[in-house]
């Protein structure tokens, strides 16, 4: 697949501090991705590495096909951002600070209606900024990248600090960017949002990458186990318990979280099996990306 992404042993060290640790990232062309890690990962310093805001110590990166650091204008010609909180004028109103911004950019200031109507915002961009609720302020400012046409968008936390409606408002309209072909790179703590909508995700700690996968596939990794059983689950956990490789049994419910391999399925249902303890689910214990990412950035 094509990418509009690809950075190689991609370095950023300040004095002592070490931000960006050999990264290799992959993102293609149409998808959305999410880039996830604590704070001081070094997710902003890759972003601004990508932006051409940041000269890496070492490494390389690619945007849309061009080296970011020998042909900045090329590669960003068609990139779009917005980063932590939007800044704009607020006596103007949203259509004038758009209008300005299109006008500096050399673009024509008739974009600013035509952006203003994919951000949901055409009914209210005569009104001034100052009397924009923080989920309009956040699509004013995914409006503001999307003036360039661009082909990559990166958005730095654009549902923080919204209301679960401002949040659902703020997906439907990036997945409504990524429908029409865009490919979208999302930074954000809210995992809540990324499993809604992303297709692949990055979880970078201290600088390093330490997985990069499909949400799916991710949800199936990791270290344990639900199980479920037909019969007395007291003794299916005591059986389980014996196990070398079973670090805890935990009852809840009507379920088993069982600290013990992943790859090791097969192994439960036979052992439970050769007590005549029927298995009725069992499957990895991550029903939620948070999980995957609390249990990687742990380690």
């Amino acid at each position: 697949m094509e990418q509009a992404i690809r950075t190689e042993k991609l370095t950023k060290r300040y004095q002592r501090h070490l931000a960006v640790d050999s990264l290799d990232l992959e993102v293609y062309r149409g998808e959305i991705f999410g880039f996830l890690g604590p704070n001081g990962a070094g997710k902003t310093t890759t972003i601004g590495m990508l932006l051409g805001l940041i000269a890496p110590t070492s490494g390389r990166a690619e945007v849309l096909g061009h080296n970011i650091a020998h042909s900045p204008g090329e590669a960003l010609h068609r990139v779009g951002a917005m980063i932590e909180t939007p800044a704009f004028y607020p006596y103007l109103s949203g259509r004038d600070n758009l209008r300005a911004l299109a006008m500096a950019g050399g673009l024509p200031a008739t974009r600013a209606d035509e952006v203003l109507a994919i951000a949901g915002l055409a009914e209210r961009g005569r009104d001034r900024f100052r009397s924009y609720s923080l989920g309009m302020r956040q699509r004013l400012g995914i409006a503001a990248a999307l003036l360039n046409s661009p082909d990559l968008i990166m958005l730095d936390e654009p549902t923080n600090g919204l209301d679960p409606a401002g949040q659902q408002e703020i997906r439907t309209l990036i997945k409504s960017l990524a429908a029409d072909g865009r490919t979208i790179l999302l930074c954000s703590h809210v995992l809540h949002d990324v499993e809604q909508v992303c297709d692949r995700v990055a979880i970078l700690k201290d600088g390093r990458l330490r997985a990069m996968g499909r949400v799916a596939d991710l949800l199936r990794r990791g270290h344990g186990l639900l199980v479920r059983v037909a019969g007395d689950l007291g003794q299916a956990a005591e059986h389980l318990r014996a196990l070398p490789w079973v670090e805890a049994v935990n009852i809840e419910g009507d379920a088993m979280h069982v600290s013990a391999p992943v790859e090791r399925a097969a192994e439960v249902t036979l052992l439970l099996a050769s007590h005549a303890i029927g298995v009725s689910e069992i499957r990895p214990d991550h029903d939620r990306l948070e999980d995957v990412f609390l249990e990687i950035t742990r380690q």
